[in-house]
């Protein structure tokens, strides 16, 4: 397939740079701006606040590149051959990374969250707050690793 496919490799590299590139950017600012300044609030605005933003962040333009960034990694695999397919293969491990982590780790976080209600926020932020940072931190790094190795790949 590598073959039929090698005459996109850079525009599907590109577009895998581009998506993975916007995941990772959305991770980092919540690890490195969001959740610090939320962590200098009071329960009850941390956990509104958390729940507000889980609603709003399913979209189609979040969506989009969620699923977007492993899809094009994946499709960089079957168009890339030579050097650059082992960095293009672990381009799509940890793009697929990103996803799983975000799956087991945040989401049922975030459905937690928001079965909470509001009735005890100090509580529920004391639930969701430091595992959802670590798992955050997690795909930060991996969605990170995806933009780096697929970059890498274009280049080669």
């Amino acid at each position: 397939m590598a073959d039929s496919l090698e005459h996109l490799r850079v525009p599907i590299l590109l577009a895998a740079v581009v998506a993975n590139g916007l995941q990772a950017g959305t991770y980092y600012t919540w690890a490195s701006g969001v959740m610090p300044g939320l962590a200098r609030t009071d329960d009850r605005t941390f956990v509104s606040t958390m729940q507000h933003a889980n609603v709003a962040i399913v979209n189609p333009v979040f969506l989009a590149t969620f699923v977007g960034a492993p899809a094009l990694a994946a499709l960089g695999v079957a168009a890339t051959s030579g050097s650059a397919r082992p960095w293009a293969i672990a381009g799509l491990a940890l793009a697929a990374a990103t996803v799983v982590v975000t799956v087991v780790g945040n989401v049922p976080l975030n459905d937690a969250l928001a079965a909470a209600g509001d009735a005890d926020p100090a509580a529920a932020r004391t639930a969701f707050e430091d595992p959802w940072v670590r798992w955050n931190v997690v795909r930060t790094a991996t969605s990170t690793g995806a933009l780096g190795v697929l970059g890498w790949a274009l280049s080669r």
